[in-house]
């Protein structure tokens, strides 16, 4: 049996896709990629997610046009447009502390909660694209100022979402009896809207253990994501809580292995190089700037960097069987959600939810089976 603290939940996993609300699609190629950043087509892929078994949808946040990323619809509405055009799907919008003041957005959170009946959620961004900041006269924070900011961003969320006439004093966000009504809508067993939040350094493995319900984790290998997991959990138990893990993972499903290898060769061979190494001088700074060099895209490659979450690293790449079995794999690792890229996205989710899906669910049947999951 396998140590408690690696014993995969009972629950299955869990499935999100980025929404593609941002040009260029999910990576930094001139390759084709069948995908659209426009409303109309953006609704069509929730629908098709939320029918072939996706939970939730993330929508980037992106505000200056750069790095591939020509266009962008705002993250907040595009996510309320999504929930008001499905039934099921949970949609999560990226957020950034200093672009918002915590009880205005609190306040929009709670309008989208009640029009979708219990579907809304934030994943709070703490920044790494200084210009955005800087072009628009906005205070640009030192690295872990910025993750201490985000703490106590996500504390007001928490404590507007769930407290009457709710106090608080920080060094960057006051409250005094400040009362949001209505509430959240009443879901069994969430208290709030989920509040998920990402990165690699230490500072934001703090704030994943201490102050998230979610740590979103950037593509990593079997080893990375453990070196995660165990980090943000020992942070999580020291202040009395449990967290869940979300890991990113650009998928390419082909008839075989050989075929999806070709297809992520070729998305490598036509990248944008002006593009992923303007995004790299930016995002690589974020690492650089921690005391222990520990920070997000440290030590990713310019290959990685084609896919701006490191999704390649996550490696879901071959035949149907291969990729839902090393899903699998990730969640006997800790995994509880794979947030996933696609390079065609209406028709690849379609196709993971009909080919990989079943397998997926299939090898968790058998874990349950052999008693090899946490109670």
């Amino acid at each position: 049996m396998t140590d408690i603290r690696t014993l995969p939940s009972a629950e299955p996993l869990k499935f999100a896709y980025w929404v593609p609300n941002v040009s260029g699609g999910l990576v930094v190629s001139t390759i084709e990629q069948r995908t659209s950043w426009d409303y109309d087509y953006n609704v069509k892929l929730a629908q098709t997610a939320e029918r072939v078994g996706f939970e939730y949808a993330l929508s980037q946040v992106r505000y200056a046009s750069s790095y591939g990323a020509a266009q962008q619809h705002e993250s907040t509405s595009m996510s309320l447009a999504l929930l008001l055009a499905t039934e099921k799907l949970k949609v999560i919008a990226a957020v950034h502390p200093g672009f918002w003041e915590p009880a205005v957005l609190a306040k929009f959170i709670l309008t989208a909660d009640q029009f979708s009946k219990g579907r809304a959620a934030v994943n709070v961004v703490s920044g790494w694209f200084k210009n955005e900041y800087t072009d628009l006269g906005l205070p640009w924070l030192e690295h872990d100022e910025r993750y201490r900011r985000s703490a106590e961003f996500i504390e007001m969320l928490r404590g507007l979402w769930t407290t009457e006439e709710f106090d608080f004093n920080g060094d960057f966000y006051r409250s005094h009896r400040f009362s949001l009504r209505p509430g959240p809508y009443p879901v069994e067993g969430r208290p709030h809207p989920e509040i998920f939040q990402g990165g690699n350094s230490t500072a934001a493995r703090f704030n994943g253990g201490a102050h998230a319900d979610w740590y979103f984790s950037n593509g990593k290998d079997f080893d990375g994501f453990t070196e995660q997991y165990d980090d943000v959990t020992a942070i999580a138990r020291a202040h009395n809580r449990t967290v869940r893990f979300g890991l990113n993972g650009f998928t390419i499903v082909r008839d075989s292995e050989a075929e999806a290898r070709e297809q992520l060769r070729e998305i490598i061979a036509h990248a944008d190089v002006k593009s992923v190494e303007a995004f790299r001088a930016s995002v690589q700074q974020a690492g650089a700037s921690t005391g222990d060099k520990k920070g997000m895209w440290a030590d990713s490659s310019f290959d990685d960097l084609v896919q701006y979450n490191d999704g390649f690293r996550t490696r879901l790449i071959g035949d149907a069987e291969q990729v839902a079995t090393r899903i699998v794999d990730y969640k006997k690792r800790g995994v509880d959600l794979m947030l996933l890229g696609f390079l065609h996205f209406i028709e690849e989710v379609e196709q993971f939810g009909e080919k990989v899906l079943p397998i997926v669910r299939s090898l968790e049947a058998d874990l349950l089976r052999a008693g090899d999951v946490a109670d």
